[in-house]
């Protein structure tokens, strides 16, 4: 399968290679980014090859798709947004999604999301997408619940990170509500 390259109005998504290093160590290094993410933030750039390496093996092992997100006016690689837990006989697949702080507050997840989101839908022909939050995520539950997800319910100890087990709501959007 040929790695889909998605264009809205104002991004390209696109894959992730090892010469976007320097950008996937910038954002996964970062506290704020990493800080509802279920992982520690980066320390090494090895960690950030490692990540690209894993992105471009699910892929080609049919398990994940992930799209670096670069701003079309200036060339920036701003974040990324992706499938895991890809599974087409299922016809269902999990959304995640991360952006740099100073990026936030201007509809690019919104916009990366919905792309993706038509691209599961209509390329994939998926049936649900599913999205995971802590519930102190108030900016991602807020954006999942503005597109379409309904909130499921809540999944307590979900994700372990910061020595601990932390709760997560689980969110979906299914095919049929999408096309309304």
């Amino acid at each position: 399968m040929e790695f889909p390259i998605l264009e809205t109005k104002r991004l390209n998504l696109l894959e992730i290679k090892e010469d976007h290093v320097d950008h996937i160590f910038i954002i996964f290094s970062n506290k704020e980014v990493t800080k509802y993410y279920g992982m520690s933030p980066f320390t090494q750039k090895e960690q950030a090859e490692n990540i690209i390496q894993s992105f471009s093996k699910n892929f080609q092992e049919k398990r994940s798709i992930r799209w670096g997100i670069v701003l079309k006016e200036t060339g920036e690689f701003v974040g990324t947004v992706g499938l895991n837990n890809l599974l087409l006989s299922s016809k269902r697949t999990e959304i995640g999604y991360d952006l740099l702080p100073e990026y936030w507050r201007k509809g690019i997840i919104s916009e990366a999301v919905e792309s993706v989101v038509h691209y599961c839908f209509e390329m994939l022909d998926l049936y649900r997408i599913g999205a995971v939050t802590f519930p102190e995520n108030e900016s991602s539950y807020k954006l999942l619940l503005k597109l379409g997800f309904k909130k499921e319910g809540l999944l307590r100890g979900y994700i372990y990170q910061n020595d601990k087990s932390n709760d997560a709501f689980v969110f979906s959007l299914i095919k049929p509500d999408w096309k309304k």
